[in-house]
């Protein structure tokens, strides 16, 4: 990746205000970037885009596909834009934007709408041939992925949201006449589905222009995982390590450590790498460049797993009784760079690499120019002055982060889930006095300040919110996901609003983040 000091804002797109349940890509999302703009921020980094499952609390890093977008984050303005919808449609389905995000109504707002702009795109051929001809062009340029995906979709409709293995043998083995009878039988419902990927993706494509127009880049987030009951593992499931019945043989997570005794079983099925390498690694190319056409930069996490990986068997309820296997990463980063012409310092990939990190995973991303993270929350524990995470010893290839989705806020953090020993270090540190009003601000600044080439901060603490205003608490099965701005919070960032925009801009050219052009 190539190297320029610059910084961003975490916020994830459900995490926007707006009328219909979540934050999409409408004025919400418009009104951010110019945000971003105005202070000098030129990265905005979101976490997959990829639908969400209720079973799975929404969480965005188990979808039933790597490929597919969420169509809760399609704006309902946008399909108003467009034609396809009209206001009374949209404003007759608002309800008031509120600090938590309701995917439930967000989902039965959507789907009516995308509904009745299916109806209205099928009944009226000559009002929208460009988007006809737009329509027909992503389901030829897509196809690799998207046929399968809504063929998955609509096979679950109608297998009762069942698991793919529980389908009829005809479905669940991929019969070719089968499918092919099936997809004849439920041709609109299928199209309906490609239909609601293409508008996703148009919007997703508006978004990301009108950032670049404002000097801001996309950054998004690739889990390292798929979810079993996923469109990616049936329609391939070669590439996976199965049983002859299409269940995981073996199931992904970490071992135990400090943290917790019995490690963390996730449950995701592990790739069969031999498998990938047989292709040149074709899925995980496909998926990598299908991602950076709309964003400038991806964070992969759990890098380590591009390495080595922790193989668990799936009787095994824990994740102790586990061992570590090698894993062809560098394989498949030396074949996706290649295929795109770049030198592995242009590899637009950041390195989730918290935790417990071996020397092969140090020397994969040394060899490919890759930054890793580095959370200030976890430097000011124990010995200070050998801390990794401390602002000294952070090296220039790395991105620094105040904090990330799964970490409380700064002001949480100080305010309760901090020790001791850490708030007495964290002031030290700093050299003032720290306090609630501060907290978010000093570490900011240390952020900023870094020799880090990104220094990234969650929109939470740019604003000074608590612990009530995380995204995710690991430990938690329930209640995570769903935190969003509220309107007047959007408001208060805007430029105008107070000079705060305006200082925030200030720190970043300060701190050899943002220049201004005349």
């Amino acid at each position: 990746m190539s190297s320029s000091r610059r910084s961003g804002v975490l916020l994830h797109i459900s995490s926007l205000p707006g009328g219909w349940g979540v934050g999409d890509f409408g004025s919400g999302a418009r009104r951010f970037a110019d945000f971003l703009q105005g202070a000098g921020f030129t990265i905005w980094q979101v976490l997959p885009l990829t639908p969400v499952l209720p079973v799975f609390g929404n969480s965005p890093y188990s979808s039933p596909s790597a490929f597919a977008g969420n169509p809760l984050f399609i704006s309902p303005e946008g399909l108003c834009e467009e034609g396809l919808v009209s206001m009374n449609d949209i404003t007759a389905r608002v309800f008031p934007s509120a600090r938590e995000a309701d995917f439930a109504a967000a989902e039965l707002c959507r789907r009516g709408l995308l509904s009745l702009a299916w109806e209205n795109f099928n009944a009226q051929p000559e009002s929208f041939a460009e988007l006809r001809r737009d329509f027909e062009c992503f389901r030829a340029e897509e196809s690799w992925w998207l046929r399968d995906y809504a063929l998955f979709s609509i096979l679950k409709e109608k297998n009762g949201g069942r698991c793919w293995t529980e389908w009829p043998r005809e479905f669940s083995a991929r019969v070719t006449e089968a499918l092919a009878a099936f997809a004849a039988e439920n041709g609109d419902g299928i199209s309906f589905v490609e239909f609601t990927q293409f508008i996703f993706y148009r919007q997703l494509a508006a978004l990301a222009s009108y950032c670049a127009e404002r000097g801001v880049t996309l950054m998004g987030d690739l889990p390292i995982y798929v979810a079993w009951d996923s469109a990616d593992v049936w329609s391939a499931p070669s590439l996976f390590d199965l049983d002859t019945d299409g269940a995981p043989r073996c199931v992904a997570g970490v071992p135990p450590d400090y943290f917790s005794p019995t490690g963390q079983r996730w449950g995701n099925p592990l790739y069969n790498w031999e498998a990938m390498r047989a292709d040149g690694f074709a899925w995980w190319r496909g998926r990598l460049s299908h991602s950076l056409k709309y964003c400038g930069l991806m964070r992969v996490d759990h890098f380590r797993g591009l390495c080595a990986y922790w193989e668990i068997p799936a009787s095994e309820p824990t994740a102790q009784n586990g061992c570590w296997r090698p894993a062809l990463g560098r394989e498949m980063l030396e074949a996706f760079h290649a295929e795109r012409g770049l030198s592995a310092e242009e590899l637009p990939l950041i390195a989730e690499d918290l935790g417990i990190i071996t020397d092969d995973v140090r020397a994969l991303m040394e060899d490919f120019s890759l930054p890793g993270m580095k959370v200030l929350m976890f430097a000011f524990g124990g010995d200070v002055a050998d801390n990794p995470y401390a602002p000294h010893n952070i090296r220039p290839r790395s991105a620094v982060y105040t904090g990330t989705h799964d970490n409380d806020t700064a002001v949480g953090w100080w305010r309760g889930s901090s020790t001791v020993r850490e708030r007495i270090n964290f002031a030290a540190y700093a050299g003032q006095e720290v306090t609630r009003e501060n907290v978010s601000r000093v570490m900011a600044h240390m952020a900023l300040a870094s020799v880090a080439e990104i220094a990234v901060l969650p929109a939470q603490d740019i604003l000074g919110l608590d612990g009530s205003c995380r995204m995710n608490r690991p430990a938690e099965a329930a209640g995570n996901w769903g935190w969003r701005l509220l309107p007047a919070e959007l408001d208060s960032l805007l430029p105008g609003s107070h000079g705060f925009p305006e200082k925030l801009r200030s720190l970043n050219i300060l701190y050899g983040r943002f220049k201004e052009v005349n």
